[in-house]
């Protein structure tokens, strides 16, 4: 190629419609937050591997990574009566997250102030009216005043010094029904650190979801290396070949937002580029279902007009609508279809969307670099009427367990997971056989995982 002809660093793009082209065919208005776009290029230099394997990196990520940054433990409702608690563990880390007698949320270090002993197994919850120690029995009430001391005659200094031996708190940010802790008190407001994320998220309402199905799986991989295998669309060709035909991966939008927030905007009901057969509308729209078509009926049918992605759309908002007993007509076409990604640094991915409603979130298990836990939940539209169903106990799967054997989850989904995760094992140890020492990242497709590693290196280096 000539070189006036080379689009500047970070300025190439795939040919063909770009995701805002297709939205704005939809016939719709785009909501404005869909309808905007923020890149910014990075840099192109190399991201070292030893980032992903060094104990030295992952010991300084827990001294100066995970004490700094707000991440979110669980749903409003997994603790929704007094003395209900949930255990949050990342790496060597443990908080008791619970509801107190005021209906107030709390966070405490899981430590005894007697001699360390956890206070509430690691993985757990449930309800406790306090939060005894089992070792000696030291007893602390909901809102962590020390209450109980066997054999407090041999304890004047701790009785004649009660405040001191209250339980240290983390802080506790709400929004959209999660619960988010931060264990800095320097540390921005939740509301400053999440940026543009509650403003984007305006209308979508995550605090009118419940939890329909939670999936905790382990992973034989650095934490960082599982969240970016779900930060780009660029495997979708090797890894995902079954849905290039009705996704259009190649030509994703990738936007950054900030320090701590990041978004991918993948179309929906539309080819990959890289098909190069040409599909009808109608093509589209058989490829993209699983299963008879011929038990659906005439609504998947695509009219003269119509597109594919109005056509699905239109199904989807209607059966997921009388499933889930929910209005679902004030979203869009590409709200209802297409994949919407947000991360939220360091760990939490979102998706808004009514079709593929996930949240991710990738954790450290233990203190090996190699391994990570992986949890994986569903979030549905609340009904207008009625109660939503309590959340469903986390289903825990091995390393080698298929996605797919997990009740309730859709073996087609399933089998993209175990896809996604299939390869992890394989990156983590290729990053230890390689001569090549670094990853080497797409400018556009890959500018999120560059992203999520500048903002890294802020908390680790600062």
């Amino acid at each position: 190629m000539n070189q006036q002809l080379k689009p500047m660093l970070g300025q190439a793009r795939c040919p063909g419609d770009t995701v805002q082209e297709i939205v704005h065919r939809d016939g719709q208005p785009v909501p404005e937050v869909l309808a905007q776009e923020s890149y910014t290029f990075l840099g192109n230099e190399d991201i070292p591997y030893e980032r992903y394997t060094s104990q030295e990196i992952f010991d300084r990520e827990m001294e100066k990574v995970w004490p700094r940054v707000w991440q979110w433990v669980c749903r409003e409702e997994h603790i929704p009566e007094p003395g209900d608690y949930i255990t949050y563990d990342v790496g060597d880390l443990s908080v008791v997250v619970l509801r107190t007698e005021s209906g107030d949320i709390r966070g405490y270090y899981n430590a005894c102030l007697h001699r360390g002993t956890k206070l509430r197994p690691s993985g757990s919850e449930g309800y406790a009216p306090n939060l005894r120690c089992p070792y000696h029995g030291w007893t602390w009430n909901l809102d962590g005043v020390l209450e109980e001391i066997p054999c407090d005659w041999d304890f004047s200094h701790v009785t004649d010094n009660p405040e001191k031996f209250q339980l240290p708190q983390v802080r506790v940010g709400l929004w959209g029904g999660f619960v988010f802790i931060n264990m800095d008190p320097e540390a921005p407001s939740l509301e400053e650190y999440m940026g543009v994320l509650p403003e984007h998220f305006r209308n979508w309402h995550m605090e009118k979801r419940f939890v329909e199905l939670h999936i905790q799986k382990e992973l034989p991989c650095n934490w960082k290396t599982a969240m970016e295998a779900f930060l780009e669309s660029y495997h979708v060709l090797e890894t995902h070949p079954q849905l290039l035909y009705g996704v259009s991966d190649a030509n994703v939008q990738y936007d950054t937002y900030g320090e701590h927030v990041s978004r991918f905007f993948a179309a929906l009901g539309v080819p990959s580029p890289h098909l190069k057969e040409v599909l009808t509308e109608q093509e589209v729209v058989n490829r993209m279902l699983v299963g008879d078509r011929s038990a659906v009926g005439d609504e998947l049918t695509v009219r003269e007009g119509e597109s594919a992605r109005m056509v699905m759309a239109r199904h989807l908002r209607k059966t997921l609508g009388e499933r889930y007993r929910a209005n679902l007509d004030g979203y869009t076409d590409s709200e209802v279809i297409d994949t919407i990604e947000y991360h939220l640094f360091p760990n939490m991915v979102l998706f808004p969307g009514v079709s593929l409603p996930m949240v991710y979130r990738f954790r450290p298990l233990g203190s090996d670099p190699n391994r990570s836990l992986f949890d994986l939940l569903f979030l549905r539209p609340v009904p207008d009427e009625g109660k939503a169903p309590p959340p469903p106990e986390p289903i825990r799967i091995g390393v080698d367990e298929s996605y797919t054997s997990v009740p309730g989850m859709d073996p087609g989904m399933g089998h993209v997971y175990d896809q996604d995760t299939n390869n992890l094992r394989s990156q983590q140890e290729g990053f230890k056989a390689s001569k090549k020492r670094g990853q080497t990242l797409g400018n556009y497709q890959e500018s999120r995982i560059r992203h999520f590693h500048l903002t890294l290196d802020r908390y680790l280096y600062r």
